[in-house]
């Protein structure tokens, strides 16, 4: 029996600080809305999206990956496609301007605006990558509880479905 192909979706926000923007990168496991890679840097170009997914790959290592992702420049991109071929991912892209497509990994971007952004100005780029990086590692992945998975963190779901419990959804 083959194994069955993972969701992972990821996409791209910006963090203000009063010296530039600093850029965050990340992949989502669909099944557990874990953040699984993560990566910031001064620019969105294709590297950004790449370190991502290779933090992804490395922790996960999946046989089969779906990965959805809006058309930005960053997944069109020639970089990007030869490093999905040699991880083995699926590509999958979304019709343009159709925010559903998305909607899955999106909300984690506005859990982190409403959550983080909203509350918090950041003096610099260092100050603003501890603050993301408590926020993914310290708070959303571990403690932050979702409807959809019964009201349990994302590091708790995947822990009760490995545990083999019955009632995963709410």
């Amino acid at each position: 029996m083959d194994a069955p192909n993972v969701l992972w979706g990821a996409d791209i926000t910006y963090v203000p600080t009063w010296v530039g923007i600093l850029y965050l990168a990340v992949v989502l496991d669909a099944y557990s809305r874990r953040i699984i890679g993560w990566a910031m840097g001064n620019n969105q170009q294709a590297q950004l999206v790449i370190d991502a997914m290779n933090m992804a790959i490395t922790h996960r290592k999946p046989e089969s990956v779906i990965h959805p992702s809006d058309q930005g420049s960053q997944y069109t991109s020639v970089a990007f496609g030869l490093r999905y071929k040699e991880m083995g991912v699926r590509p999958l892209m979304g019709s343009v301007g159709d925010c559903f497509d998305n909607a899955v990994f999106e909300s984690f971007f506005a859990t982190l605006e409403c959550e983080l952004l909203d509350r918090r100005k950041f003096a610099t780029k260092a100050e603003a990558r501890v603050a993301c990086f408590e926020f993914i590692e310290g708070w959303y992945n571990p403690s932050r509880r979702h409807s959809a998975l019964g009201y349990r963190s994302p590091i708790n779901y995947e822990r009760a479905a490995a545990e083999g419990l019955e009632s995963l959804s709410p």
